[in-house]
């Protein structure tokens, strides 16, 4: 049987204990009450403190959780609210535009797909829920860059890899088109990501209109650039 990792045991033990009880403690309350040395406990507070999980106020040098941990809670009952709530209106969604449609959360610098809600027809398919999406490439991920500034911080602090020859990577021309999407309210990608691959997303709000994910829908691409290769090829004759 694998062993249990102590440090992690006892840092999980300090957010409990932060969690209940009185809305601050001090070192001394903290070590005492987990039967810890100070400087272990300190130790791991200051750890927790650089992961945004524990805050110290400056006043009284006295811990409280951190603003991190309300955010993964959050999250976490977002996503489930937010498939909830999104099981019909995917489908119709899905159903009036022939196409895929996706509900993607930010997670680990990428998007999360967390629902997923295959196109109308006799195509064979593959469910992507759990698969992960770049933030930089994807109408999705540009859409969670553009109105929440966690994800926009992770955007700019990951590698903007070229996926095709129309991905962008520069900094300042992404930065412009995150100011597009958030002019518009809609992002796009053209075979950004994947070859003949095109797709468009809008971002996601709860009632105090802050952005819990993104909705979008994916479809191919090489329709209507054959269209336009007619429509060249026409006046050209």
């Amino acid at each position: 049987m694998a062993r249990n990792i102590q440090s992690l045991e006892r840092a999980a033990a300090m957010l409990r204990l932060l969690a209940g009880g009185e809305r601050r403690l001090g070192l001394s309350d903290i070590a005492s009450s987990l039967g810890l040395a100070k400087g272990t406990a300190h130790g791991i507070l200051r750890t927790l403190q650089q992961e945004g999980f524990v805050e110290q106020d400056e006043t009284s040098g006295r811990y409280q959780l951190g603003a991190e941990l309300l955010r993964l809670g959050t999250t976490y009952l977002d996503v489930h609210e937010l498939r909830a709530r999104a099981l019909v209106w995917t489908d119709d969604l899905a159903r009036s535009s022939g196409e895929s449609v996706y509900l993607g959360v930010l997670h680990q610098q990428g998007v999360l797909i967390v629902h997923h809600v295959f196109r109308p027809d006799d195509s064979r398919q593959v469910l992507e829920i759990g698969a992960m999406q770049p933030l930089h490439s994807t109408a999705l991920g540009k859409v969670l860059s553009a109105y929440d500034p966690v994800a926009h911080s992770e955007a700019l602090e990951a590698d903007r890899k070229p996926f095709t020859d129309r991905t962008t990577c520069d900094l300042d021309a992404f930065e412009h088109i995150l100011d597009i999407t958030r002019a518009r309210g809609y992002a796009a990608d053209v075979e950004e990501t994947w070859e003949g691959v095109a797709s468009v997303a809008a971002p996601i709000h709860d009632r105090r209109r802050m952005p819990v994910g993104a909705v979008g829908i994916t479809g191919s691409c090489w329709t209507s650039r054959a269209s336009r290769s007619r429509r060249t090829g026409s006046r050209a004759g």
